[in-house]
This record gives C-alpha cells, sequence and structure tokens, in this order.
C-alpha cells in the first residue's frame, strides 16, 4: 500500500467516512430519514439518516478498494471523486428545497468539493505509467 498513492487514499478516506458515517447517527435521533434539515455532525456539518448511510456506503468501497489492489483503489476514488464533485457543485443549488434529500449544507458542499479534488488528483494523476516486471508482463 505504501508504494500505491491510490490504494494510501482510498484506505484513508474510507476509513474516515466510515467513522463519519457511524457517528453521524449520533447526532440524527428524531431526524426523519430524508429531512431537508438535520443534525449537525462537529457543530457545522447537517446530515440525515440517509446522508450517513451514504458516507457509509462510500467509506466501504473507498476502503475495500484501498485493500484490495491500486486499479480498483483507482477507479473508485475517480468514481467516487467525481460523484462528490458533481454533488459539490449541485449542492449549492438545492439548500433550501424539498430536493436537499440529504440535508446539505454550505459546509458540506465545500468538503465535498475539497474530497472531490483529493481523490480525482490522485486516481487521475498518481500512477500513469503501466510498469513492466522483470519477465516483461506488464505489471
Amino acid at each position: 500500500m505504501r508504494s500505491s498513492p491510490n490504494r494510501l487514499v482510498a484506505t484513508i478516506f474510507g476509513a474516515v467516512y466510515l467513522v463519519v458515517g457511524a457517528l453521524g447517527f449520533a447526532v440524527t435521533g428524531g431526524v426523519g430519514f430524508i429531512a431537508t434539515d438535520g443534525g449537525l455532525l462537529l457543530g457545522i456539518f447537517e446530515v440525515n439518516p440517509l446522508h450517513n448511510i451514504a458516507h457509509l456506503l462510500i467509506g466501504a468501497a473507498l476502503l475495500i478498494a484501498g485493500l484490495s489492489n491500486a486499479r480498483a483503489a483507482k477507479t473508485v476514488n475517480v468514481v467516487v471523486g467525481a460523484v462528490y464533485l458533481l454533488l459539490g457543485v449541485v449542492g449549492f443549488f438545492l439548500v433550501g428545497t424539498a430536493l436537499n434529500i440529504l440535508a446539505l449544507n454550505t459546509f458540506d458542499h465545500f468538503l465535498h468539493l475539497a474530497s472531490a479534488l483529493v481523490l480525482l488528483g490522485v486516481g487521475l494523476g498518481a500512477e500513469r505509467s503501466v510498469r513492466a516486471d522483470t519477465s516483461g508482463r506488464v505489471a
């Protein structure tokens, strides 16, 4: 894992998102599953139970890919990064509407955009060259 930036980032982000998803349930007692207003995680990030489950699923995908191999980690980093980029941009237009089923707020948008930059940056930028091992096979 040390030789693969994609595996390292996927593993770290996966673990963090799993913890965030689990902690989110501590602040969403009494909050509707798809409520447009949620509880505040760390006092600033708004979450509801659906948002928590999304964090758990994304965290699991990243962690599993990071622990698997570089190709899986790269793929998941790029896919999750692209989804977070889209969510980070579109999220600004969802606040205050009935379509805000993840109870997103401005802090969430900036965190999603930052996550997207890291995941896409590593996913698209690292491990671009394909190495050949000593037998001439592509590694």
